[in-house]
C-alpha cells in the first residue's frame, strides 16, 4: 500500500493524468474515501464524467470549470451507487443535459444470496447507500459506450457492491472502488459479496493491463500485483478466520477485535463488516455453519470434515 502521504493532490482542480484524461478530487476526505472521491473527465470535445461524486455544490462547480469553451459533456457514468459516487451525478446532468449511465438502482447486480439476506433484514449497514439513484440509462456486462474520441468496456464487478463496475479504456482500466492502490476494497453485505469480490478480481487478472485508474487514491502502474495482492490479502484473512474459529465458536464482532487488533476504533466497524462478509462466503462454500439468523453477532462454528463431506 501507498504510504499516508504518497497521494496529496489539489482539490476541486483538473489535472491531466494524460492524453484525454483528466481527474478532479472531490472535497470529501475521510478514512474511508482518503484524500477524496476520483471524478475522471475522458475526452477532448465530447466528454465523458466517470463518477460525478458525492452531493457538493464546490464539486458540480469544479467539474463544470474543466469544461473548456469547445468541450462539452456528453456522457455521466456512474460506476456503483455509493454516497461518495453517485449523488452528484443527476445535478450535473441538469446543468448540462448529459444522460447517466450505470448497471441500474442501489440494488442491482446482487447475487441470489445477497438478495435473500436484503429481504430477511437481518444484514444491512456499512457503506451509504444512494437508494434514491435511478440512471437514464441501464449499462450491460460488456457494453460498449462510445463518442468522438474515445471508447469504453463495461465490465461489471461486483463484490464491493452489486451495482459495481469497471471501464476498460483501451489497455487502461476505471476500477473504481474494486481496485485501489491505498487500501483495500470494503466488501460490506448485503450489499458487498466477497464471492463476487474474489471473481471480479480473477476476471480482471485475464486481461493485461497498463494502468488502473481507481475512484479513491492515484493511479495504479502494478496492476497485475495488486490483483494478486488483493486476493492473498483475502486469502489471508480467510485463513486467520479459520484458524480463530478452530479454536472455538465466535462472531463477526469478536473475531474483528482480533484479527484487526491494531485498527483504529473507528474503522473497526467496516472491519467487522468485511468479517462477516468472510464468514458468509465460508458459508456458502460448506466450510462453516452459524446458529440463528445470519447477521453480525450469529455465532459461527467451523464444520469438521465429517460434516463437510456428509
Amino acid at each position: 500500500m501507498l504510504p499516508p502521504d504518497a497521494f496529496d493532490p489539489p482539490i476541486g482542480i483538473a489535472e491531466t493524468l494524460e492524453p484525454s484524461l483528466r481527474r478532479i478530487v472531490a472535497p470529501n476526505p475521510s478514512p474511508m474515501t482518503y484524500r477524496g472521491t476520483n471524478t475522471y473527465m475522458l475526452g477532448d470535445t465530447a466528454l465523458a464524467v466517470i463518477d460525478p461524486g458525492p452531493e457538493s455544490t464546490a464539486h458540480l462547480e469544479a467539474i463544470l470549470a474543466a469544461v473548456g469553451p469547445t468541450q462539452h459533456i456528453s456522457h455521466i457514468i456512474v460506476t456503483h451507487t455509493h454516497l461518495d459516487h453517485s449523488p452528484l451525478a443527476r445535478r450535473l446532468s441538469d446543468q448540462t443535459g448529459a444522460p447517466i449511465l450505470a448497471l441500474g438502482t442501489a440494488d442491482a447486480g446482487r447475487s441470489p444470496v445477497m438478495q435473500q439476506l436484503a429481504a430477511a433484514g437481518t444484514v444491512g449497514g456499512g457503506e451509504g447507500i444512494d437508494t434514491d439513484f435511478t440512471p437514464d440509462v441501464i449499462l450491460k456486462d460488456g457494453q460498449i459506450i462510445e463518442h468522438a474520441g474515445w471508447k469504453l468496456e463495461v465490465l461489471h464487478t461486483p463484490g464491493h457492491i452489486g451495482n459495481h463496475i469497471s471501464l476498460r479504456w483501451g489497455d487502461a482500466c476505471f476500477t473504481a472502488d474494486h481496485v485501489m492502490g491505498w487500501a483495500s476494497s470494503l466488501v460490506s453485505p448485503p450489499d458487498g459479496d466477497l464471492t463476487d469480490f474474489m471473481a471480479s478480481c480473477k476476471r480482471l487478472q485475464q486481461r493485461n493491463w497498463r494502468i488502473f485508474y481507481p475512484g479513491h487514491g492515484a493511479a495504479i502502474d502494478d496492476t497485475a500485483d495488486r490483483l494478486e495482492w488483493l486476493i492473498n490479502h483475502r486469502l489471508s484473512r480467510e485463513a486467520s478466520i479459520l484458524e480463530l474459529l478452530r479454536t472455538a465458536p465466535s462472531s463477526a464482532p469478536e473475531l474483528a477485535r482480533e484479527i484487526y487488533a491494531t485498527t483504529p476504533p473507528a474503522l473497526l466497524g467496516a472491519a467487522t463488516r468485511n468479517v462477516l462478509a468472510h464468514l458468509i462466503d465460508l458459508r456458502g462454500r460448506g466450510l462453516v455453519k452459524h446458529e440463528g439468523p445470519l447477521q453480525e453477532s450469529a455465532t459461527f462454528t467451523i464444520l469438521k470434515k465429517d460434516e463437510i463431506f456428509s
